[in-house]
């Protein structure tokens, strides 16, 4: 079936976006760059590049913690991105929204603060076949040292989960269903909803991984219901080491603090402490004060462009090389579910993954090589490894046809 361009009364202007982002008017062994990893970590527009600079020329100080000029301000932008934060995704209030140094940090932070605190042996945690490894691994560590039970939903020959093996799983024992909004290999989007209605019907609580959904689509928390929602700023156009743990005010409150230290405290003697409000609670030390007001203006940056309009060029995207792909000489596509978001990973028949990145690099293309942070979904899917290229705001069908052309010469070279 043929696949038809965007409605050109859309007001997507591509190349405008393009422009924003200096990268990519770089060249990649004398070819321009074909950045097609965005899944991994996504580049950064001037205005976050900009903000950023920003602080550190004219705005830099320690925020909470002074009376002068330069502390205030800085506090001011490190709070007002919170808040840009907690419209972006509807919390209830900023005391919802906890920074940490990534969706990593996030998790852990739920696994061993709330984890801890509420799990006993013999308790139940979901997991899927999906997961990151930052999915999994916390919970492990949940299960080796509480004796709770650690089960994994598999995954159907699409790349969609499996419900009824969900379904199955979900017993009175589940107290905490820990599931990928969406696949960073496969672009599954899960059916959180559903999710999260059974496992809160037996009484779990639910966290969503978020860093393959924060940047595709509209994110809701208080319409999903969801108790803890974890996302990194690099995925979302907006620097690195800085993340995002929303959660349920009632949920934070009652968890003991993740860290100890700075700013996370309200008295301290050598007999005890006490613990400052939420969401400060959570926030020991000095923070990354230029990332969280960097990562406010990614966010300003996608709402300035519209994050449907974002969406519809992606899945336009997605349908074009998914189409150009299939005429690749021994390509496969892994996961094919509907609906899914703008990442393809693949194999060929004739050629390593890692030689397949090695390849189209020559040619300017960059895409991802290896298990991706999810081994068990590789071994699920018998592979041990695959190339994924991903698409964000600024990518172009000319840079699809590209991976396209790039890929031909790996088969002419292995083939």
């Amino acid at each position: 079936m043929a696949i038809e361009e965007m409605d050109q009364d859309t007001a997507y202007d591509v190349d405008a976006y393009r422009a924003d982002f200096p990268i990519l008017s770089t060249q990649v062994n004398g070819r321009p760059l074909v950045y097609l990893d965005s899944a991994a970590s996504a580049q950064k527009p001037r205005q976050v590049i900009d903000r950023v600079s920003q602080v550190y020329q004219t705005g830099y100080a320690n925020v909470h913690r002074g009376l002068h000029h330069l502390s205030e301000r800085a506090t001011e932008d490190y709070e007002g991105a919170r808040e840009i934060i907690r419209r972006y995704i509807n919390a209830a209030a900023t005391s919802e929204i906890i920074y940490t140094r990534g969706a990593s940090e996030s998790i852990n932070l739920v696994a061993a603060a709330w984890g801890r605190k509420n799990l006993k042996p013999g308790d139940e945690i979901i997991i899927t076949y999906l997961e990151h490894h930052s999915n999994i691994v916390p919970w492990q560590f949940l299960r080796d040292e509480l004796g709770v039970v650690l089960k994994a939903v598999p995954v159907q020959p699409d790349g969609s989960l499996d419900m009824e093996a969900f379904t199955a799983l979900l017993t009175d024992r589940t107290r905490m269903v820990a599931v990928a909004h969406v696949s960073n290999v496969l672009g599954t989007i899960l059916p959180v909803q559903d999710i999260i209605r059974m496992s809160h019907a037996v009484g779990a609580k639910v966290l969503l991984d978020g860093c393959q959904a924060i940047q595709h689509m509209a994110v809701d928390v208080q319409a999903l219901d969801v108790d803890f929602y974890a996302f990194s700023g690099h995925k979302l156009y907006g620097p690195s080491g800085i993340g995002v743990l929303y959660g349920k005010e009632a949920l934070l409150d009652a968890m003991p603090p993740y860290q100890g230290g700075g700013d996370m405290i309200s008295s301290v003697s050598i007999e005890k402490s006490e613990w400052a409000d939420l969401p400060h609670k959570f926030e020991a030390g000095t923070p990354a004060i230029a990332q969280a007001i960097g990562l406010g203006a990614a966010i300003e940056y996608v709402e300035s462009i519209g994050i449907d309009l974002i969406a519809e060029h992606e899945r336009d995207l997605l349908n074009y090389a998914t189409q150009k792909l299939a005429s690749v000489e021994g390509l496969t596509i892994m996961g094919t579910a509907p609906g899914k978001v703008s990442v393809v990973s693949f194999v060929m028949d004739c050629a390593h993954p890692h030689d397949i990145a090695t390849i189209v690099d020559r040619h300017g293309v960059a895409v991802r090589a290896g298990h991706h942070c999810a081994q068990p979904l590789m071994d699920h899917f018998d592979v041990g490894s695959a190339a994924r290229a991903s698409f964000g705001l600024y990518n172009t069908r000319a840079e699809v046809d590209a991976l396209t052309t790039s890929l031909e010469k790996v088969r002419e070279i292995f083939g």
